[in-house]
């Protein structure tokens, strides 16, 4: 009898000490995950925080660095052409000047092309032709600017300056404004070579980015299009664009931020000329070109602070360009709502 109470009460006691068992694990379990999850987010904290501090430790260096060009030359430095080292009298106009041309000469094609050719991928060429079409868009992305810049020297120069530059000079020769804009004599490399050169080194992103975002439109909505009547370009432009104005506009910015920051290629062919001239054909240069052909070679302080002050004004720029892509893209999420 004693036996078969003393089996009974230690079943009893198993019984009673199972759910604390299975409590005490879940604790475990619980306090794992928790020290886990703390982990993770100290992690993207810490993440976020050391890319926020390398981003300031790059605008400190560059004010500093800037400064004592700044406080030589002052605001005029925005406004002064002039570019010699041996008198130490330097401004930023020309190469201000230049990147904003040929940025704007790279968007002005790479971006209607881009979206054309995202289009004919999406939409009209062929499933047999689509894959290697948009794999050979997509290799241009990676042949290195140097690469771009020698062919841009010897070939496409050449060639510029042989056919197309002529021909423009000739055509717009009596056009009002075409014919400042086009003037002679024809060089080959200049601000519209450049442009070119990175018109078809920004194509790959701007067509990437479209074709992924033209994709995802709904294929019910350009089917009701059609349905309804539509022509291809109308169902492009009342549905496709409406739809992924946004995308657009991010893949734009992209490609306008490596527009404005290339510099190997367009050194090549740019022409490296501190000088404003409104003839596109004319050599000019960039901020990235300048700071690339003279920063090893800068002699005294004021030489290298005025080539630090022209890679602020870089900074600034592109921090402005993709401020407005943001705030355009917020409004445009706002309008979509």
């Amino acid at each position: 009898m004693a036996s078969g109470e003393r089996d009974v009460s230690e079943v009893a006691l198993k019984g009673a000490s199972a759910p604390a068992a299975v409590s005490a694990s879940r604790a475990a379990v619980l306090r794992r995950l928790r020290l886990t999850d703390s982990l993770f987010h100290g992690l993207t904290r810490g993440a976020s925080l050391a890319v926020l501090a390398l981003l300031s430790g790059v605008i400190i260096a560059l004010i500093v660095g800037a400064a004592p060009a700044l406080g030589t030359f002052g605001i005029g430095f925005l406004f002064d052409e002039s570019w010699n080292p041996v008198t130490e009298r330097f401004g930023a106009l020309a190469p201000i000047f230049g990147t904003l041309v040929t940025s704007f000469i790279a968007m002005l094609i790479a971006v209607p092309v881009g979206l054309m050719v995202a289009f004919f991928l999406t939409e009209l060429c062929p499933k047999v032709l689509r894959r290697p079409i948009g794999i050979a868009i997509e290799l241009l992305a990676g042949i290195p600017s140097i690469i771009y810049g020698i062919w841009g020297l010897f070939v496409f120069a050449p060639f510029l300056q042989q056919y197309v530059q002529p021909l423009f000079i000739d055509t717009f020769e009596n056009v009002p404004v075409l014919s400042t804009l086009f003037a002679g004599p024809p060089y080959g490399i200049g601000m519209f070579t450049a442009g070119l050169i990175l018109a078809i080194m920004v194509l790959p992103f701007v067509t990437s980015i479209s074709r992924d975002v033209f994709d995802a439109v709904p294929p019910v909505l350009k089917e009701a299009a059609y349905g309804v009547g539509c022509t291809t370009w109308e169902v492009f432009r009342y549905v496709v664009l409406p739809f992924t104005r946004v995308g657009v506009i991010g893949g734009f910015m992209l490609g306008l931020g490596r527009a404005l920051g290339e510099t190997m290629a367009v050194t090549f062919v740019i022409g490296n000329a501190h000088h404003v001239s409104a003839s596109l054909f004319a050599p000019g240069t960039t901020i990235s070109a300048s700071i690339a052909n003279e920063f090893t070679e800068a002699v005294g302080d004021l030489y290298t602070s005025s080539l630090v002050a022209l890679g602020l004004i870089l900074f600034f720029i592109t921090f402005c360009v993709l401020a407005i892509a943001r705030y355009m893209l917020m409004r445009l999420q706002r309008q979509g709502r």
